[in-house]
């Protein structure tokens, strides 16, 4: 069956969308969260298949909500053998679960977006700022390369049978429960307390951080345009800090200030595994990006809400129930040993 994609020539702007019909794989994330609000509020009749046993991420109640496990091929098949103009799957990590979903997804769908991820780009970077035709190599993070083996095989599905799929990069995308240092509440807890906290490198490298309504900005009008087949976009912040300000500014949200002892990334590394992980394979370069080409068709994309305002979201979310602010006792641990190490080395 051929689906014709309906776009209505919208931008960026909260213009009303009519007929298009949406699903998407996951819905109540930290990313996709924010996009299944921003659809329905476009007017797009959107339909959320998960587990449903979220509770911190309501889904709207325009939203139609399927409560299956996409995992499972007979329940997912029953879901995808409806038709939709746009698919958009949040959940896939590697490519057996994507040779899955476009196995069933085949003549039921006009588009099927793909969520990868930015950390699949060139680790290091040889140039900055990174755009969409940077290289895709991660020798550090599993993660990420998986996310690079699904792209290859959804480019070869577009190039040799025009299955029309779009490629999206998010970088590192929050919301007010996320917070951006590994082990979460940890760094905040110890800040508090007076306590220093670790921050990689030398703390000047450059990261970007971008809202999830920002990044719902971005996504949801690309949602049936027809000129996104086959094609890929970046859509993060253009607002930039060094992991020294990052710091700061959590610390300022929480009513205190930030003691930093810096320490090598291949330290943490050593000391706790996990952590070094998400470091050395994203969070120890610098990460700069040019999102020209996604202006290109929403050319009035803008991200709005910079970190001291998302700081002062996540700390409210926080100490709004006490219950949520739990300590990684196992990154509590290797930060005081790596403090104390490298205090000592000064």
């Amino acid at each position: 069956m051929d689906i014709v994609v309906r776009w209505s020539g919208r931008s960026g702007r909260l213009g009303r969308v009519t007929g298009l019909r949406v699903l998407f794989l996951g819905g109540t994330g930290i990313i996709s969260s924010a996009c299944s609000r921003r659809a329905v509020e476009v007017g797009i009749d959107l339909t959320v298949v998960n587990r449903g046993k979220t509770s911190s991420r309501p889904l709207p109640p325009e939203v139609r909500q399927v409560s299956a496990d996409i995992e499972d091929a007979a329940a997912f098949a029953e879901v995808a053998g409806q038709d939709f103009d746009v698919v958009v799957d949040w959940l896939a990590f590697t490519p057996e679960q994507v040779r899955a979903r476009t196995d069933a997804l085949r003549g039921h769908v006009g588009q099927y977006v793909f969520i990868s991820s930015a950390s699949a780009y060139q680790t290091p970077p040889a140039r900055l700022p990174i755009t969409e035709s940077t290289p895709l190599r991660n020798p550090f993070w599993q993660y990420s390369r998986n996310k690079i083996a699904c792209e290859d095989l959804l480019t070869a599905l577009y190039r040799d049978e025009n299955f029309p799929v779009t490629i999206v990069r998010p970088s590192h995308t929050y919301d007010r429960t996320l917070i951006p240092f590994d082990g979460g509440w940890t760094i905040v807890d110890r800040m508090r307390r007076g306590e220093p906290v670790v921050v990689h490198g030398d703390g000047t490298s450059l990261w970007t951080l971008t809202h999830h309504r920002d990044f719902a900005r971005g996504l949801v009008p690309l949602l049936g345009h027809p000129r996104t087949l086959g094609d890929t976009f970046q859509i993060t912040s253009d607002d930039v800090l060094t992991w020294d300000q990052i710091a700061h500014t959590l610390a300022a949200a929480a009513g205190t200030t930030a003691q930093i002892v810096h320490v090598p990334s291949d330290a943490i590394a050593a000391v706790h595994p996990s952590w070094g992980a998400g470091l050395l394979g994203d969070k120890t370069h610098s990460a700069v990006f040019d999102n020209s080409k996604l202006r290109q068709v929403v050319p009035d994309y803008v991200a709005t809400i910079p970190f001291e305002v998302g700081a002062r979201e996540i700390i409210a979310w926080y100490d709004e129930d006490p219950t949520r602010q739990r300590i990684d006792p196992a990154i509590d641990e290797a930060m005081t040993a790596l403090i104390a190490q490298y205090r000592l080395d000064r």
